[in-house]
């Protein structure tokens, strides 16, 4: 692959019915990068993963994967792709399923690689069908990595997976990345992007509404996280929060756009307040900040696409 990008969406809506589900979104992914899609549930993230992976087609738009049409076998051939919802051959065992997967690609990783790498090998002589959902989980990953791909489509990867084996998981899916692949995630563990992605996308509604690093989302809007100690609180500068995080036992936490101007509210409002602390917003306090509200779509102060 040259410098141009792997993965091009442009303009693309797709609709179900009445229900609109990706409107006029445009994304690029380059060679070797890692990017993250977040977004509520319904908000369109599936969707353009199915798009790229070639399961269904836009209604407006084009989407191309390494220059090519993903419902094209030789482009397909490319892509790697472990969907929300995945269904395992109940009596294969876990090593004839990446044996048989493995037969459809021209130069798979041998099977011991495979299992290696995703800490499947115990596992190799069990049923699938005699699998927890966590351990199917490991084993449907780990078939999109199979057969050599340059783009992988993860959504939702870790869903059911324990802490050790999420962990094992991620270190696989960095390894993959640094040799140069290019891949593209869906998931509700906002930990997960901050740990695999280079690069954010926030959907929400069908449309991208925010769109930069982790540490250009997370400073969205210069979000902050303003946590002190009172007995009671106007209205007013509740109002003026982002997101309510919690205000109750005399403790308030807010997620404010300005926290030098919401402080000086609190003195100005005579708010007799104790053990102040503000900190920077973590990626998912950005993304609930984002979600929460009606957005502006536009261009933020910080370059952040919105």
């Amino acid at each position: 692959m040259d410098g141009t990008p792997v993965v091009e969406v442009d303009r693309v809506t797709r609709t179900f019915g009445p229900v609109t589900a990706l409107d006029d979104v445009s994304l690029s992914v380059s060679p070797g990068e890692a990017v993250g899609v977040l977004g509520p549930n319904g908000a369109g993230k599936s969707t353009l993963l199915s798009l790229l992976a070639g399961l269904r087609r836009p209604d407006r738009g084009t989407v191309r994967v390494g220059g090519g049409d993903p419902r094209e076998p030789r482009t397909r051939a490319r892509l790697g792709v472990t969907p929300q919802a995945t269904g395992l051959p109940q009596t294969l065992r876990v090593g004839e399923v990446v044996d048989f997967v493995a037969g459809h690609h021209r130069d798979p990783l041998p099977r011991r690689e495979v299992l290696e790498r995703f800490d499947l090998t115990a596992l190799a002589g069990r049923q699938c069908g005699g699998l927890s959902g966590g351990q199917q989980r490991r084993v449907a990953v780990a078939l999109a990595f199979v057969g050599r791909p340059d783009v992988v489509l993860l959504d939702e990867p870790t869903t059911g997976l324990d802490v050790p084996a999420r962990l094992a998981l991620w270190e696989a899916v960095r390894g993959f990345v640094a040799r140069g692949g290019t891949l593209l995630l869906t998931s509700h563990h906002l930990e997960e992007v901050e740990a695999l992605a280079s690069r954010v996308v926030v959907v929400d509604h069908g449309r991208v509404i925010a769109e930069g690093t982790v540490e250009e989302i997370r400073g969205r809007t210069r979000v902050r996280r303003v946590r002190f100690g009172a007995d009671d609180l106007p209205a007013a500068l509740t109002g003026d929060a982002d997101v309510l995080v919690a205000g109750t036992g005399g403790r308030w936490e807010l997620l404010v756009p300005d926290a030098d101007a919401f402080v000086r509210d609190l003195v100005r409002a005579d708010v007799g307040f104790r053990d102040l602390e503000v900190s920077a917003a973590s990626l998912e306090e950005a993304f609930l900040a984002l979600t929460s509200h009606g957005t502006t779509h536009g261009t933020t102060h910080d370059g952040v696409r919105a």
